[in-house]
């Protein structure tokens, strides 16, 4: 008979978040610490921006054991490097959360360099798949955990601008899914966050300043009657799930988009 899956609760969990530094990434942090978690690593590339952040989460939470760990996560050697050491310094790991993301503005394939057909795919799509292989044996080795990957809609919805976007947010989407299937077994859950636009992002402020880029999201802004997703709306659904109310929730793709699109 197999063992149960563990579900730690908030407090008694470690979280890992790689991109960690801004945008949702830093907003899922403050979430999981307000939701209780007390032991938070936080992932990026500028040891700048990674320490302000920690010393951010730490002024937000003074109960907060949270450190940073420089990382290029779409290095394979430094993300098994880092996610152990993660581990390591913690003394544990039940969730993870990918945030990561390359600078990109929606182009129309044919006035996209071909050159940066390899750059946008591999950017985008390799960094998610590489933190979820690196956790899976701590999450193995203990009996369960949550992965959370924030891909974007471009994965489902055919949009004129993102087509090589749109392919490597699939590719996350559809990686997300068949790891959920191949890790249920071990008691690990792993889901996708798809959001559309996201505002007051380093993002939303590149694809907003100018050219065909801005005349597309500023088109979609109008139609989230709901309101334009913000970080925090991303770090709440995050934190869900990565928490024990979504023990049996596992293989998702869930938009976080007000209404712009329902795919």
């Amino acid at each position: 008979m197999s063992r149960a899956p563990l579900v730690r609760s908030y407090e008694e969990s470690a979280v890992l978040i790689a991109g960690g530094s801004s945008g949702v990434g830093f907003a899922t942090a403050l979430g999981f610490a307000d939701a209780g978690v007390r032991r938070i690593a936080l992932l990026a590339r500028d040891k700048e921006r990674g320490e302000s952040a920690v010393r951010a989460v730490r002024e937000h939470r003074v109960d907060v054991q949270v450190l940073f760990l420089p990382c290029d996560a779409g290095d394979v050697d430094q993300v098994g490097e880092t996610v152990e050491e993660a581990h390591r310094q913690l003394g544990g790991l039940d969730v993870v959360v990918s945030s990561v993301a390359t600078a990109y503005r929606p182009e129309l394939l044919h006035r996209t360099p071909a050159a940066d057909i390899e750059r946008i795919l591999v950017g985008q799509a390799l960094p998610p798949m590489l933190l979820t292989r690196a956790a899976l044996p701590f999450m193995r080795a203990q009996g369960g955990g949550s992965i959370i990957t924030i891909a974007s809609d471009a994965a489902k919805v055919a949009t004129p601008g993102e087509s090589v976007l749109g392919a490597a947010m699939a590719a996350i989407v559809m990686f997300t899914r068949v790891a959920a299937m191949e890790a249920k077994r071990d008691g690990i859950r792993i889901n996708a966050l798809t959001p559309s636009l996201i505002a007051g992002t380093a993002t939303a402020r590149n694809v907003l300043s100018d050219g065909f880029s801005k005349k597309l999201f500023e088109k979609a802004a109008a139609q989230a009657h709901l309101g334009v997703a913000e970080a925090g709306d991303l770090a709440a659904l995050a934190v869900f799930l990565g928490g024990p109310a979504a023990a049996r929730l596992t293989g998702q793709a869930v938009s976080v988009n007000g209404g712009i699109s329902a795919a």
